[in-house]
């Protein structure tokens, strides 16, 4: 059932794909990936002897994941989530409505299973529709796109703007949460966030365990 939908939901959002401009296509299509595509070792940043300057070179390595469009996608600045690598408006045209979960008629599980699904022979560019049990945008004050590393950083120890969490929870979301992994699995015809998430994760601790500072800027 799951299947049928989530090709349903693709077909009808291919009919609207028709009718975009072929330059929106060609950007949707997946793009190479990066020499970003890598995470450094958090042993990497050990002969960094100043305990500060440690702590925000750690920060900008896992701001390469914070940063990339899979998680960027669904931290937008307004109502309306992104897509693609090039971070297009999402079509089919939906709106983050109560508890960033879509509106009736076209809420965010009316595609999105629990699962990422293949699509097979609808598209070049549309080879798979993303999914996971938890699927939703993130909270509007917890936004990033439009922010720098610095101001997402200081955003990221704000209780009132990272959804309640102390730094130790910051630590346990960034490593284990099983809808900020899908960034690394995020289904056919997507690229990946850098690294894994256990890579991320141990650099999220790092900086935790150094003091936590922020980028300037």
């Amino acid at each position: 059932m799951k299947s049928r939908l989530a090709l349903a939901c693709a077909a009808g959002g291919l009919s609207l794909l028709a009718a975009l401009p072929a330059s929106f296509m060609a950007l949707a299509q997946t793009a190479p990936l990066s020499d970003k595509s890598t995470l450094k070792p958090v042993a990497s940043f050990s002969s960094i002897a100043d305990q500060k300057a440690r702590s925000v070179a750690l920060f900008k390595e896992a701001g390469k994941v914070i940063e990339h469009p899979r998680c960027l996608n669904c931290h937008p600045a307004g109502d309306k989530p992104l897509q693609t690598i090039a971070m297009h408006p999402h079509q089919p045209p939906v709106t983050r409505g109560d508890g960033g979960m879509g509106v009736p008629g076209m809420m965010c599980n009316t595609c999105h299973g629990a699962e990422n699904a293949t699509i097979v022979g609808q598209s070049p560019t549309l080879k798979s529709v993303p999914g996971n049990p938890a699927w939703h945008l993130a909270p509007i004050e917890m936004a990033w796109v439009g922010k720098s590393l610095g101001e997402i950083c200081q955003q990221l120890k704000d209780p009132t703007r990272n959804g309640g969490r102390d730094l130790s929870k910051i630590v346990e979301h960034m490593s284990h949460d099983n809808l900020v992994g899908w960034g690394w699995n995020p289904g056919e015809g997507r690229e990946p966030a850098p690294g894994t998430q256990a890579e991320f994760g141990e650099l999220i601790k790092a900086w935790v365990d150094t003091g936590a500072a922020c980028p300037a800027g």
